[in-house]
């Protein structure tokens, strides 16, 4: 991989590039931090910089790894751009969308008086982060499977509580997976998990409140965990009591669409078409206007990152990538279904990471 990125960097005519953002950070180096920063030179330097509260920490786990690590001490912007001209760095790249314009400005400052252009870059990583590697790949299917463990307990949990299943709310059911994540050794919620009953479930990114479930409505259950680092990513909608037609209609429009986006996903072609396979039945079957959302997205280090699985957009698939597939219809007023699963390119096909099975489920 770091091959490839000073490829890149003498591509694109840089001597180094500083990255600062967490994920980033974290993705080239596996060091967590607050406060630290990745400079990778054209000539293949690896320096961690982060400040006195890692820097023993930082020593351990890198120094063996190759890694120089340095000291961040105040004034900021003056120190980093005296390690950066340590290097022999004259033009740098940024991340652009990644980094506050105060922090762009200051540290071209300074960098301006040592003789460094600075180059603002928006995704200079995004074409490595799309490609996992084998590794990062166990790491998301265990985190899919502490997912798939709290999702099924939280199944029996209900069914064990269905005669005052009314007196439980959203909140509830969130700190139920929160409890198990936990009680299975991972980090926590990769995102704050949705839990929407009703008419809330309508509403796409619900914010779980303290409504409490009802009978004859459906349930949407959006969660997620972080394993080393590493996310999550899982929807189904279950329904209590007696469900509404339309709505046990819509289940199945959507579960099609979801099959049918699954089967679309393969090696070289555009990642638009599992959008289109999606998207097209669910217009055929005259709920286009309810499905307002891309197809997926792209999942690792963070819950949303390239790629983007949506109908204009042009990348081919290729082996290692990983993403969502989560079509849904929302009626205004009744409820809306969704069912999501992270799929990976395996032997040029998509294959879903769930062992959950996509069947209704009525409490």
């Amino acid at each position: 991989m770091f091959e490839r990125i000073i490829e890149k960097l003498s591509k694109e005519g840089l001597d180094g590039f500083l990255f600062s953002s967490q994920p980033s950070v974290f993705y080239l180096s596996r060091f967590r931090s607050t406060h630290a920063y990745v400079l990778l030179t054209d000539k293949g330097d690896k320096v961690l910089i982060t400040d006195s509260r890692y820097i023993l920490k930082a020593k351990n786990e890198l120094e063996p790894k190759g890694w120089i690590i340095e000291e961040i001490t105040s004034p900021l912007f003056e120190k980093l751009t005296e390690i950066v001209s340590k290097y022999g760095v004259k033009k740098i790249g940024l991340e652009e969308e990644r980094i506050k314009l105060n922090f762009y400005e200051r540290f071209k400052c300074e960098a301006t008086k040592k003789g460094i252009k600075t180059f603002p870059y928006s995704g200079f990583l995004d074409e490595f982060r799309m490609v996992k590697t084998p590794e990062e790949i166990s790491l998301i299917k265990k985190a899919v499977e502490i997912t798939d463990k709290a999702y099924l307990n939280l199944l029996e949990f209900l069914k064990e509580n269905r005669s005052s299943i009314v007196n439980l709310k959203e909140k509830d059911l969130r700190r139920f997976l929160i409890c198990e994540y936990l009680k299975d050794g991972a980090e926590g919620e990769s995102f704050p998990s949705i839990v929407a009953v009703g008419e809330n479930s309508a509403i796409p990114h619900h914010e779980t409140s303290d409504t409490t479930l009802k009978e004859n409505n459906p349930l949407l259950i959006d969660t997620g965990c972080v394993w080393k680092g590493y996310c999550s990513d899982f929807t189904r909608t279950i329904f209590i009591g007696k469900p509404d037609k339309e709505l046990l209609e819509i289940y199945e429009i959507v579960r099609e669409a979801h099959l049918r986006a699954v089967a679309s996903a393969k090696k070289g072609r555009p990642i638009k078409e599992v959008d289109l396979a999606a998207r097209e039945y669910i217009e055929s079957k005259g709920y286009g206007k309810f499905f307002n959302h891309s197809t997926g997205h792209g999942v690792g280090i963070e819950i949303h990152e390239p790629p983007r699985v949506y109908k204009n957009e042009e990348l081919l698939i290729e082996e290692g990538m990983v993403f969502t597939i989560e079509p849904g219809i929302y009626i205004p007023g009744k409820g809306g279904v969704r069912l999501e699963n992270i799929v990976v390119i395996e032997n040029e096909i998509a294959q879903p990471l769930s062992k959950v099975p996509l069947d209704l489920i009525i409490l």
